[in-house]
């Protein structure tokens, strides 16, 4: 699953720069993934805390998240991915809006250290898969060789 969208970002972002990869890869997937509502990227300061360096979708106040606060949070501490099939029942939950119902969040790593992480919203419960974690990690791996 994803191969086609995997084949069409791989050759897409191939000459671009970082920042413009991260534009096309957001846009990419809130435009061509049904129920990828809100994608963005975020990266981790030296204040423990992550950026939100770009995204495509409703806009956000969350450009600025404390490692630890949110689904987000909990990701930048634990460098493992988190699933959220229903954000209401999530006591930490960061709500971006009243629409989103679910939530992935994929680590980014550069030379085996978590750098950052793809965080993508969506308005239906139990939006995200197994299929999903494993194209995002893919995406992220890909991303990880601009940096």
């Amino acid at each position: 699953m994803y191969e086609k969208e995997y084949s069409i970002i791989e050759k897409k972002i191939e000459n671009l720069n970082m920042d413009d990869s991260l534009s096309f890869v957001c846009e990419f997937l809130q435009k061509n993934i049904k129920g990828y509502d809100w994608v963005g990227y975020y990266f981790h300061n030296d204040e423990n805390q992550l950026v939100l360096k770009t995204y495509f979708g409703l806009k956000t106040d969350h450009t600025i998240i404390p490692f630890g606060k949110g689904i987000c949070g909990q990701t930048a501490e634990s460098n493992t991915h988190m699933i959220v099939d229903d954000v209401n029942n999530e006591e930490n939950y960061i709500s971006c809006n009243i629409n989103v119902k679910s939530e992935i969040v994929v680590p980014l790593f550069s030379n085996n250290i978590n750098i950052g992480q793809i965080d993508i919203d969506s308005n239906t419960l139990s939006r995200f898969k197994l299929d999903d974690l494993k194209f995002l990690k893919k995406v992220n791996i890909l991303i990880s060789k601009k940096i």
